[in-house]
């Protein structure tokens, strides 16, 4: 996974080692990631835009707030993930491979803390809960 620190990487670790919120991204092919101090960036779609995506690329990552505490998991299924066009299957799909992506990144930059998906994004599993499959 190739991980850009923005603005540098001196000021993510530095960040990192004060244990400051941080946000990252992370590409749904598991490629690349964007993390940055949470100051620095304010949301996932201004990090992206300055680290040179569009800002409507947001749909193309897995969105995470952490700290040493653990990482909250902004959880928005896209409506086109995979192409996968029921949205039971597709959110199933989403979760799984979330789980996969942000486990990965998270190891790679020394987290090894839990993956939380606050309830203000749990609207989703209603879906689920409601199709029958349970997440």
């Amino acid at each position: 996974m190739n991980i850009i620190k923005y603005p540098s990487e001196e000021d993510v670790n530095k960040a990192i080692a004060a244990d400051d919120p941080l946000l990252a991204v992370m590409s749904f092919d598991g490629k690349t990631a964007v993390i940055s101090q949470i100051d620095e960036a304010m949301e996932h779609h201004i990090l992206l835009m300055k680290t040179g995506y569009k800002d409507t690329d947001i749909d193309k990552f897995f969105r995470i707030v952490l700290d040493k505490s653990g990482a909250d998991w902004t959880f928005i299924c896209p409506p086109d993930y995979k192409d996968i066009p029921f949205k039971d299957k597709r959110i199933e799909a989403f979760y799984k491979d979330g789980f996969v992506v942000i486990s990965d990144f998270l190891h790679s930059i020394g987290y090894l803390v839990g993956i939380n998906i606050p309830k203000r994004y749990r609207r989703h599993f209603d879906t689920m809960n409601d199709s029958g499959n349970m997440i």
